[in-house]
């Protein structure tokens, strides 16, 4: 099974939600859409589904076009971030109801509902009805009737984000079991970068209705081919940096300049812009050669075994991520440090000139 788009693209009101968008999904994988809201991702999921028709361009099915054809003649599942279930139905009839729809047997259908009941942990709740559920609860009542579809394609719109952290942990590693064993397309649409790491298989980027890049899940993190890429694959997003080579020197910031680092070591002469993670941002050189930035701290944010540190250097607003609670003052004067293997360098026009050494390794 394949599901391609070719060209596809679609407008509201003259607004262009999806750019013409070229991408092939293969069976048995799972396929993230990581961006940003309004980047475009539920758009191209309810294009994918056959809820809304494309501009330009065309979808095609194991070969087939299914541009014009009616949703309900697909074999696609779709769960949303806003759970629906029939109110007047059990658990258990809510799961069911596809298969019954699909005419299996009472048998097919009680084995089904039950294996996914205790997978989403909802066997104590078959026979109440959905809004004697509490919220996560609802939801998991909509993926485990969506499961049991046996469906070709799985669309999953952001379909953990109303759920309490223990049991959204939990289903991001149920997830990739379910999808290897169904054999089916699971497109999974998140604004969070640490979630599309955890799922794996391919992501694409999406910023303002644009693909930006698809790949292997790792691929796409270590090496984006654009800063908008880097940007929309890191939370907090990338920080950059303005930098000129001329000669064996590697100048940034006001009057401050190193001997040129590797990554530089074969670019021409010129301005670039360096990026690096907040995650790589340190309170101490922990290598000689480490870059120091001396900047002021605007804001702490302490998670309790991490404190995300906001700065300004120059005017650059940057963040950094650094490991446990940190006695830190707002307005304070702040030298932070910067491994040169941890820079990725990009052109002006933002795509990517040098891989960051590290990620090359990796």
């Amino acid at each position: 099974m394949t599901l391609v788009l070719e060209n596809v693209s679609k407008s509201v009101g003259g607004v262009t939600q999806v750019h013409p968008t070229n991408l092939e999904l293969q069976n048995g994988t799972m396929n993230v859409l990581l961006g940003p809201t309004l980047s475009g991702k539920t758009t191209m999921m309810r294009l994918m589904a056959g809820l809304d028709a494309p501009q330009t361009g065309r979808l095609l099915w194991n070969g087939e076009d299914v541009t014009g054809q009616r949703v309900q003649d697909r074999k696609v599942a779709m769960v949303y971030q806003q759970f629906i279930n029939y109110p007047s139905m059990t658990v258990y009839d809510n799961i069911a109801s596809p298969m019954k729809l699909m005419g299996q047997t009472k048998a097919e259908i009680d084995r089904a509902v039950r294996e996914t009941a205790d997978l989403m942990q909802l066997t104590p709740f078959l026979d109440r009805k959905p809004l004697e559920l509490s919220g996560g609860q609802q939801q998991r009542c909509a993926l485990a009737r969506a499961l049991v579809k046996n469906a070709g394609l799985v669309l999953l719109d952001e379909p953990l984000a109303n759920l309490d952290y223990k049991l959204r942990e939990e289903l991001r590693a149920e997830i990739p079991k379910i999808f290897e064993r169904s054999g089916a397309i699971f497109v999974y649409a998140t604004t969070e970068p640490e979630e599309a790491l955890l799922l794996g298989g391919n992501t694409a980027t999406l910023w303002e209705g644009r693909v930006t890049q698809f790949g292997p899940t790792p691929t796409v993190y270590r090496k984006p081919e654009s800063a908008t890429t880097a940007r929309v694959f890191s939370d907090p997003p990338m920080n950059f940096l303005k930098i000129t080579k001329t000669g064996g020197r590697l100048t940034f910031g006001p009057d401050q300049s190193i001997s040129l680092p590797h990554i530089a070591r074969d670019l021409p002469d010129g301005s670039y812009s360096a990026g690096f993670r907040p995650n790589h941002l340190e309170l101490s050189a922990l290598r000689p050669d480490a870059m120091a930035f001396d900047t002021r701290l605007t804001v702490t944010e302490i998670t309790g075994s991490e404190t995300f540190i906001h700065l300004d250097f120059h005017g650059e607003r940057w963040v950094g991520l650094v490991h446990g609670v940190q006695s830190l003052d707002p307005g304070q004067k702040l030298t932070v440090f910067l491994d040169p293997a941890h820079i990725y360098v990009f052109a002006l026009d933002g795509s990517l000139v040098s891989v960051a050494p590290y990620a090359e390794a990796a």
